[in-house]
């Protein structure tokens, strides 16, 4: 249970919900006309495509579906953790993710159904990513089980019981952040295409830059290691 919240934390999950609400936001509205960032959406179509025996939706649905998965992979391979943690290699996979982002922008543009893998990959990067603080699990791309939790919380506020109310406001702040960004990417759409998607990456650019600047001067960082002298 979270009692009191670090604002790096804070900031970081708001600005990288935005960031995501406004990549699927822009994946919904372009030629592909499907989610990025959701799963269970894309598997239930998955699954209509597999009962109207459509083997083109079969394939590219399974491949955006894969890609998620591979950007789960990946970032469990880079980060290696699931408890958030200064100092930890966030920064990295920001980056990749940024790279990925910025892939998808360029196949997107030569109308490439590769660019909506990419970006499915840059999601589910991000996702596993942030994964739990102080126990409540924290996510970014996408707000099924986050309005679940929200609303079990206030269910047992109405019944009288103690809840924790910073990862209620936090869990809210990610709700807002992402319909934020989702309603700025449909704007963005509306008026530049795919341009929109230069609004997430240099969000997630910026914020793979200010955390490695933050994370290099840790404490532990700054202060070299003393050699260890075999004993004579």
């Amino acid at each position: 249970m979270i009692t009191k919240l670090p604002r790096w934390i804070l900031w970081g999950g708001a600005v990288l919900a935005f960031s995501a609400g406004c990549v699927n936001t822009a994946a919904l509205m372009g030629f592909t006309n499907l989610s990025v960032s959701h799963v269970t959406g894309n598997v239930s179509l998955f699954s209509a495509a597999i009962a109207h025996l459509d083997g083109r939706s079969i394939l590219y649905i399974g491949a955006l579906l894969l890609s998620f998965l591979a950007g789960a992979v990946l970032s469990g391979y880079v980060i290696g953790q699931r408890s958030l943690k200064l100092g930890r290699r966030y920064g990295t996979a920001l980056y990749i993710e940024a790279a990925l982002l910025l892939m998808s922008y360029w196949l997107y543009q030569q109308h490439d159904y590769l660019g909506q893998l990419a970006a499915a990959m840059a999601c589910g990067l991000q996702n596993a990513m942030v994964a739990t603080y102080s126990g409540a699990v924290i996510r970014t791309t996408h707000l099924t089980g986050l309005t679940s939790d929200m609303g079990a919380a206030i269910g047992n506020w109405l019944a009288g019981r103690r809840i924790s109310k910073p990862t209620l406001g936090f869990q809210a702040i990610i709700w807002y952040s992402f319909s934020g960004g989702g309603a700025v990417g449909a704007f963005l759409y509306a008026k530049i295409g795919y341009g929109a998607l230069f609004v997430p990456i240099t969000i997630v650019l910026s914020a793979a830059f200010v955390y490695n600047y933050v994370s290099d001067r840790l404490p532990e960082k700054r202060q070299p290691r003393r050699k260890k002298h075999p004993s004579i």
